[in-house]
């Protein structure tokens, strides 16, 4: 599946005042009405179970340009808001600097698929706050398009 090249999100919420988040590339639109998102998490996922708890999630869609905010959050060790700037939306769902959109979105289904969960959300509201800049791409076991050579 790495030929298929994937936008980068990090999908974040709240545990309490906490803000909680991972990265994630298997995000899509589901349905336009009604509106319906969907990202698949890992079950040893630590923030993933969290955010479920929760019931409310932001999808922060990364630029070319953030792949310091896409180490940050791709990892499993480490605070990953620790020095981080971010705010609180109307929502209750984190906002990330910087990313080309947000979803802020409430769960409202999840679907066990082997090792990870499908998880539908109903978006609440779409922001665009970079949406003029290049989106971060994973193709090949890398970041952007790989050509056949590797460049």
């Amino acid at each position: 599946m790495g030929n298929f090249a994937t936008g980068v999100t990090v999908v974040c919420g709240l545990d309490e005042d906490t803000p909680v988040g991972f990265a994630c590339q298997a995000f899509a639109s589901v349905s336009l009405e009604p509106p319906l998102v969907l990202f698949c998490a890992d079950h040893r996922g630590r923030a993933w179970p969290l955010i479920r708890a929760a019931g409310r999630f932001s999808i922060n869609v990364l630029a070319e340009e953030q792949d310091e905010l896409c180490a940050r959050f791709g990892t499993r060790q480490g605070r990953k808001f620790d020095g981080l700037p971010w705010q609180r939306s109307r929502w209750d769902t984190p906002n990330l600097p910087g990313v080309l959109i947000r979803a802020h979105c409430a769960v409202d289904d999840v679907h066990v698929a082997g090792d990870h969960d499908v998880v539908i959300g109903t978006v609440l509201e779409i922001e665009e706050p970079g949406a003029h800049r290049r989106p971060m791409v994973f193709h090949r076991g890398g970041f952007g398009i790989q050509d056949e050579t590797g460049s």
